[in-house]
């Protein structure tokens, strides 16, 4: 089974929560529109000013997504 790569967007200020979340309905719009077998997304409130939305995919297209999505860093995927 190949390596799963998680995708993240950073998001800081009193309005982080709020944009990670927004974000992550961007992402499965994504998904839906480019017809992707991928199913993991998500955001996680870190605390009042600072937040993360993310996309994991499999390792073979990290390269492709991360050129059409621009997130700010990745990280293996661990369930």
């Amino acid at each position: 089974m190949q390596r799963q790569i998680k995708l993240i967007w950073d998001f800081r200020g009193p309005a982080a929560a709020k944009t990670a979340e927004h974000h992550e309905i961007h992402l499965k719009e994504y998904i839906e529109i480019e017809k992707l077998p991928i199913t993991v997304t998500g955001f996680h409130i870190i605390n009042d000013m600072y937040a993360i939305a993310f996309i994991v995919v499999p390792e073979n297209t990290m390269i492709q997504m991360r050129d059409a999505l621009k997130p700010h860093r990745g990280e293996i995927y661990q369930q």
